[in-house]
């Protein structure tokens, strides 16, 4: 089934179902009220909500309307957490291999991760809202799963079952700001600002085939003011699964229901493939060139994130944003 929220009913959302074409959608929130509240007891609400989406897409739910993304807010417009990893090594090793630095050995064994900012998320339709083009503006195309309760130190099996949801996330970056607050040794803050979620999230089994081994095995696709910029396979070079990244994060502490997990930047390590972010593509144009050629982006470009099956059909909407000033 596939969910999203309304920007109705408050901060967190009105939970909407989603037929499996995007075209329709229908308010859920006689079974939870939001997302968050379904996650949290999703035993219960998980089959009712199949139900509803079996009518949905059956064309028999009461009371379906035209499903407009530019009236959806995140799936989840808050979270209690999000923690991101880099999981895909070939972005680690190009990033800093152009500032000069060795990939720890560590890093092949366990994740890389950080706390990310949760309260707020933008939705697929909002406009990325930045204080200066002079921060060296940026997007990082992602998949992202959300759990529900992960007990501390659960394993990667363990951690597996726990895995509800899937999507897409925008994590946007400000890369001028980046190098100053690594220095300090003490990770990121104002260099990673709000992220944009698709416009909906998925059970793992609207997935079919494509969802194994706890990763995700399609191309996702950026393009940047309607030029191709990108469309790396997802489950290509990514060196620690979802189950692995959501049992990294639980080493030390039970994961809330609602946690978002994300991959980090997809990478190939097939350049033909394009790029995830600003950042990539900059760093192999140095690599081949002596010096980057591509300017981070400007106030009216616009970035659309999206992922389609092997049919070519759309599973979780399209991320579709206008990189904009604090105030237009």
């Amino acid at each position: 089934m596939k969910l999203g929220s309304l920007k109705q009913g408050g901060r967190d959302g009105t939970l909407v179902v989603v037929s499996r074409d995007l075209s329709r959608a229908v308010r859920a929130d006689g079974i939870a009220p939001t997302l968050q509240r379904a996650l949290e007891d999703w035993d219960q609400a998980a089959p009712r909500l199949q139900a509803l989406s079996d009518a949905l897409n059956a064309g028999t739910a009461e009371g379906a309307f035209a499903a407009d993304f530019g009236a959806f807010a995140a799936p989840l417009p808050r979270a209690y957490e999000f923690v991101d990893g880099s999981a895909y090594l070939p972005h680690v090793e190009r990033v800093r291999r152009a500032r000069g630095a060795e990939v720890p050995e560590s890093f092949y064994t366990d994740p890389l991760m950080y706390q990310a900012t949760s309260a707020s998320f933008y939705g697929p339709r909002d406009p990325v809202r930045v204080p200066s083009e002079d921060y060296g503006i940026d997007l990082e195309a992602e998949i992202v799963v959300v759990t529900d309760d992960v007990p501390m130190a659960a394993d990667a099996q363990a951690a597996a079952g726990h895995i509800r949801l899937v999507g897409l996330v925008n994590d946007v970056s400000l890369r001028n700001l980046i190098p100053a607050e690594l220095a300090k040794g003490f990770g990121f803050l104002q260099s990673k600002p709000r992220s944009a979620l698709s416009p909906v999230f998925v059970t793992p089994d609207e997935l079919g085939a494509d969802w194994r081994g706890n990763k995700l095995h399609l191309p996702l696709v950026t393009h940047i003011n309607g030029e191709w910029f990108g469309a790396p396979e997802a489950g290509e070079d990514m060196q620690f699964d979802f189950a692995q990244l959501v049992a990294h994060a639980a080493k030390t502490r039970p994961l809330s229901a609602g946690t978002l997990v994300g991959s980090g930047t997809i990478a190939n390590q097939d350049t033909g493939r394009g790029a995830s972010c600003f950042a990539e593509k900059r760093t192999v144009e140095a690599l081949e060139h002596g010096t980057p050629r591509t300017p981070f982006m400007k106030y009216g470009d616009v970035v659309r994130i999206e992922m389609r099956d092997r049919d070519g059909t759309d599973i979780f909407g399209a991320i579709e944003q206008r990189i904009a000033p604090p105030v237009d």
